[in-house]
């Protein structure tokens, strides 16, 4: 019985998705950093920092898609020497990279759905913790993670994945201009961080990942890194689901100049296009068991029918 199967059996279909709901919130919002921790039903009818009518609120609202897109952004991210730095010399990815995502998951929730003082202690927070993050990275230069340049690298690799990780795992083709809009919104946190000539469209996007490829490489650090987030555990309560699952579908999301640049395999490709497919059978359920997530509840607070989020 495939997934799709399992989802439309009504004895199977509630355990599955409570058990698939426990998995979620245990391993990504409950512990430090997870957005467990922030209160996102009141005040009431505080629409944060986008807001309801939001395409932010939409696209941010679709678990696989953002946990894929997710992962994919943290691969784009070993390319860049400086920014690789400052994770391998201030991090605990080596030991907790699964807390790693924890908490850049908390922050992107945060960031999104919180109403706005708490969004604003998040983001303030942040740059709190990019001001002691500082050094030198193996050719002699200096780096510090509230870099402005370091700062919009991060985040177009994370708004650029998140809308692939939506395309691809909602089998939908977005229209530019929602995309446009997407970029243009979400430009907010990265300017807030103090990021600087953050692109606003799809076009200055992909015209800045043309530009920065240079300033890449595939390095000794990105392979170790790479090999850490390869070992990670996400063992989904789902029958016959490798937990290497996001690891592939996140994989399946890099540009070809990336895959080039890190020399993956055609035996690599081909898993991650296998693990690609079965999360785009398993979504469903995902999002049938996250139904009253933390977007649904935000939704309440605004007034808004839950619903709204699943149309673009």
């Amino acid at each position: 019985m495939n997934p799709s199967q399992l989802l439309q059996n009504s004895l199977l279909g509630a355990p599955l998705r409570a058990r698939l709901r426990e998995w979620i919130i245990g391993v990504l919002q409950k512990g430090k950093g997870g957005s467990a921790e922030i209160n996102f039903d009141t005040p009431i009818g505080d629409p944060g920092l986008f807001g309801p009518d939001s395409v932010t609120w939409r696209i941010n609202a679709d678990f696989p898609g953002m946990m894929a897109g997710g992962i994919c952004a943290l691969m784009l991210q070993t390319l860049h020497p400086l920014a690789l730095a400052g994770v391998w010399d201030h991090s605990s990815f080596r030991d907790d990279v699964l807390g790693r995502l924890r908490r850049t998951s908390g922050f992107v929730a945060g960031t999104t759905y919180a109403p706005t003082a708490e969004a604003a202690k998040l983001i303030a927070k942040v740059k709190r913790i990019h001001q002691r993050v500082r050094g030198v990275a193996p050719d002699g230069r200096a780096y510090s993670a509230d870099d402005p340049d370091l700062l919009t690298w991060v985040h177009v690799t994370e708004v650029a994945s998140f809308i692939g990780g939506y395309q691809r795992y909602r089998d939908v083709e977005l229209p530019i201009e929602i995309q446009d809009r997407y970029y243009a919104e979400s430009s907010l946190i990265a300017e807030n961080l103090g990021a600087r000539k953050v692109p606003k469209s799809a076009a200055a996007i992909a015209a800045y990942f043309d530009a920065i490829q240079p300033q890449l490489e595939f390095s000794a650090r990105s392979i170790a890194v790479l090999d850490v987030l390869s070992r990670i555990n996400l063992p989904i309560p789902l029958p016959g689901v490798s937990r290497r699952l996001f690891l592939g579908a996140g994989a399946a999301l890099l540009p070809p100049w990336a895959i080039q640049t890190m020399r993956r395999s055609r035996v690599q490709q081909l898993r991650d296009r296998a693990a690609a497919r079965a999360l785009q059978s398993l979504a469903p359920i995902m999002r049938a068991a996250l139904k009253d997530g933390i977007g649904a509840h935000s939704c309440r607070r605004v007034g808004l029918d839950p619903a709204e989020l699943q149309r673009l």
